[in-house]
């Protein structure tokens, strides 16, 4: 690697940034890695989307309830791949089971008859995968990284989440209509391979540039071994990880509330006009969430610390939901949507995922699944059945369920910053 002094790219990462010369190659190889993982999503995401309007809420609530224990049965699976399999093939090996996986869904799809048990699969599956593969991802980043450069780090990588999105629902948004809904499951599949390179040149680098050996106490070429179900046990035990758990759990709250709405003023367009706006939707959270991650996050986490900065979206969703319950339109739904999602991804989550940075690596790939993917799906289970019943039970409109939901993102706002605080403390009892 050339000098940072005399190299004007990397003078100007530094500068800019804040990205250390040693950090370059990582760095980038992140950021593709996550700008094409997210690419594969998001063109799934919009064809599982389009199918729910089909749907009604009990029927989405009952799908999302069978997406809770399916979630769980993975996760249980996952764990005793952890314990199993050496570390240097697990990641890249759980890319290549989805790929074969959305093969397989569209080979069921052309043959067929009646579509509905496959679409329902189908829903059900890329809702698994859409909290999975991003769990594992961001497992490996907190496993190559260490604290310090977590907190500068992952809102750039994170970034790359977002230039993902841009690129991934461009394709259905402007070629659904021309590709057909099923031809774009293979496409997504032969995108998920493309990490597999990647996450082998990143744990080279680990040793070579970051020399981030320290960040764990095992061998990296080996086991982790351990108790397959021991994530659950962790999970449970671990006040620290509990309130991770409960920090998403509310979070699920506030993302299902919207979906919901959206979904429901969808119902009347088609399945191709769903998916491309839906697949436009993600473009412009993805475009507003770019600049906030790669020039704005680790600035914040820098100046105001982890309290502010976990909990800075959560409030300002509070104060959107307040404003929907005065002023009820479906503008507003898709504003509170776009700036929920945009300040997800390019804030909340990397401050979330730096959280994992002062566990250790059993905790990071047997308890984090659970955390990110059960208790997700816990919440989304929960949630759906509460709009449900606030809305048909008790026929609540827009602005009722609006301040809710403004409760539930107060208290998600107060768990931050307990996160944060204890985050910042310098003794080691988080892990």
């Amino acid at each position: 690697m050339p000098s940072s002094n005399n190299n004007p790219v990397i003078n100007f990462l530094k500068r800019v940034l804040k990205i250390e010369a040693e950090e370059v190659k990582a760095t980038l190889s992140a950021f593709l890695f996550v700008a094409v993982l997210m690419s594969a999503y998001y063109i799934l995401r919009p064809v599982r989307d389009a199918m729910a309007s089909d749907w009604t809420d009990a029927e989405v609530s009952w799908l999302w309830t069978l997406n809770f224990f399916i979630s769980t049965a993975v996760v249980t699976v996952y764990g005793l791949a952890v314990s199993r399999f050496r570390f240097r093939i697990l990641v890249p090996a759980m890319y290549g089971l989805f790929a074969l996986s959305f093969v397989a869904f569209y080979v069921l799809a052309s043959t067929s008859g009646d579509r509905t048990l496959v679409d329902k699969s189908f829903y059900v599956w890329v809702s698994v995968f859409s909290l999975f593969h991003i769990s594992v991802f961001w497992s490996f980043m907190s496993d190559l990284f260490n604290k310090e450069q977590a907190g500068r780090l992952f809102g750039i990588i994170a970034a790359g989440a977002s230039v993902g999105g841009i690129i991934g629902p461009s394709i259905p948004s402007f070629f659904s209509a021309s590709l057909g809904t099923d031809n774009l499951m293979l496409i997504a599949s032969l995108m998920l391979l493309v990490p597999i390179p990647i996450i082998f040149y990143l744990q080279s680098l680990k040793s070579s540039d970051l020399r981030n050996n320290d960040v764990i106490l095992n061998n990296p070429a080996a086991k982790i071994g351990g108790n397959p179900f021991a994530g659950f046990k962790m999970f449970f035990s671990n006040p620290y990880l509990l309130a991770i758990g409960l920090f998403i759990f509310l979070y699920t709250g506030i993302s299902s509330f919207v979906y919901f709405e959206l979904k429901n003023l969808l119902s009347e367009f088609s399945r191709v006009e769903r998916t491309a706006v839906w697949a436009q939707m993600d473009l412009a959270v993805n475009i507003l969430s770019i600049a906030t991650g790669l020039f704005v996050t680790g600035r914040i986490v820098g100046r105001f610390g982890m309290p502010i900065t976990i909990a800075l979206i959560p409030v300002l969703i509070c104060g959107g939901l307040l404003i929907l319950a005065i002023s009820p339109f479906i503008g507003a739904v898709v504003a509170l949507q776009i700036i929920r999602r945009a300040g997800n991804y390019a804030v909340t989550r990397p401050a979330r995922e730096m959280l994992f940075t002062r566990v250790d690596r059993e905790t990071r790939f047997k308890a984090k699944p659970v955390i990110d993917i059960v208790a997700y799906r816990g919440g989304d289970m929960l949630m759906a059945w509460l709009f449900t019943g606030l809305t048909q039970g008790l026929g609540l409109g827009l602005a009722a369920v609006a301040v809710v939901g403004a409760g539930i993102a107060a208290l998600w706002s107060l768990v931050g910053i307990y996160l944060g605080r204890w985050f910042e403390r310098d003794d080691e009892t988080a892990g």
